[in-house]
């Protein structure tokens, strides 16, 4: 297109002749793409860039639908196997997660539920989709515990 003298090649938006802005990104079409938009992600994430934010995160999302499929896997399989993928140790995640060991060894135990926070941080840090963490699991009960709540509700009543 010619703009003013100058040929332009590169992807434009065009609003009544004038150049807009320069696209950057673009559907993701492959791995390589996709992981150099991760890393943009975790870099727009440190500056608080919130446009940029929102759009490479509906962009990598748009990819994880297309090419992944969590959906036979809990959440925290689902985080064991990154763990070993990455090659990370539950103090790895608490630093990461900016939570105590003890919290991060009640979730992988599944004594903790995943916080909406957990789950940004998370998704951000695997470049995976907020779905992929935010799914329903059975928590585990400490019977012990849970039996003499009972039985102190039950002697609160009785008196």
């Amino acid at each position: 297109m010619n703009y003013a003298g100058k040929i332009i090649n590169t992807p434009s938006i065009f609003i009544k002749d004038k150049v807009m802005e320069t696209l950057k990104y673009k559907i993701i079409k492959s791995e390589n793409q996709y992981l150099e938009y991760c890393a943009r992600l975790e870099e727009a994430l440190n500056n608080t860039e919130q446009d940029k934010i929102e759009l490479l995160t509906f962009l990598i999302e748009k990819w994880d639908e297309e090419h992944n499929s969590f959906e036979d896997v809990n959440p925290i399989e689902l985080l064991h196997s990154l763990l070993i993928d990455h090659k990370l140790k539950s103090k790895d995640l608490a630093e990461i997660l900016g939570v105590s060991k003890g919290l991060v060894s009640d979730i992988l135990n599944y004594k903790k539920g995943l916080s909406k926070e957990i789950i940004r941080t998370l998704s951000s840090y695997f470049c995976l989709s907020q779905e992929s963490f935010n799914r329903p699991y059975e928590l585990k009960t400490d019977l012990s515990v849970s039996q003499h709540k009972v039985a102190k509700q039950h002697a609160e009543i009785s008196h």
